[in-house]
């Protein structure tokens, strides 16, 4: 694991604790990804992802990567901003067995992006809501994308908003310095098609949209 400290790192290790973490990868290994990330995983198995290479990007204990390792991906890169998430990711990936195909960043992934390869698949679970500046975030995601480019994100529900303001509040009342953030789905469908993507899949559930978007020909990353 490659670290590199910054502000948006020390409020994420502050909020995902080793405990959260480690109560994550308990439910996992009894239950599996949860529905908005299962939905997310069956959309990308159903394009093919045999020998393909992935970015995660806000992977916490590895769901998709575990996923798609199963399913022949070749490798997998995880750029995360809680340490503890990843520590639980690397246990999984140790425990599977599949080490030597990945590589992990404890980190912002904008303040890294330019260090970053491309890679045939790129996917941020439940990460744009976590960053205030969705803009940067998914321009520097989306230019990595070779293929396909997986979202999930709060749908633009009232339920989702309330559902925001209400943890940020709770977040306030503890002292916490972490906040969610509600971003438009249009501004991000709008960021991802300048980016040379074109949306292949969408779904909902009560609270997350899921969004699977392909690298349009004449677009290459």
């Amino acid at each position: 694991m490659v670290t590199m400290h910054s502000n948006c790192c020390q409020t994420a290790d502050e909020f995902f604790t080793s405990r959260k973490a480690s109560r994550e990868l308990r439910r996992y290994r009894r239950h599996g990804p949860n529905r908005s990330t299962r939905a997310l995983i069956n959309a990308l198995l159903s394009e093919g992802v045999e020998a393909c290479s992935l970015l995660d990007i806000g992977g916490g204990i590895g769901a998709i990567q575990h996923a798609l390792f199963e399913a022949g991906a070749a490798s997998a890169v995880t750029v995360d901003t809680s340490v503890e998430y990843m520590r639980a990711a690397q246990k999984e990936i140790l425990r599977l067995g599949n080490r030597t195909h990945t590589s992990m960043y404890h980190a912002d992934f904008v303040d890294i992006a330019d260090r970053i390869a491309s890679a045939d698949i790129v996917t941020l679970d439940r990460v744009l809501c976590c960053y205030p500046e969705v803009e940067k975030l998914v321009s520097a995601s989306a230019t990595k994308v070779r293929r396909l480019y997986g979202l999930v994100y709060p749908r633009g529900s009232l339920l989702s908003r309330l559902g925001i303001a209400a943890f940020n509040t709770l977040c306030w009342i503890r002292r916490k310095r972490f906040r969610t953030y509600f971003h438009h789905p249009d501004t991000i469908d709008q960021l991802a098609s300048a980016a040379g993507l074109a949306k292949a899949y969408s779904a909902r559930t009560l609270v997350w949209q899921i969004a699977l978007y392909r690298r349009e020909s004449g677009h290459q990353a």
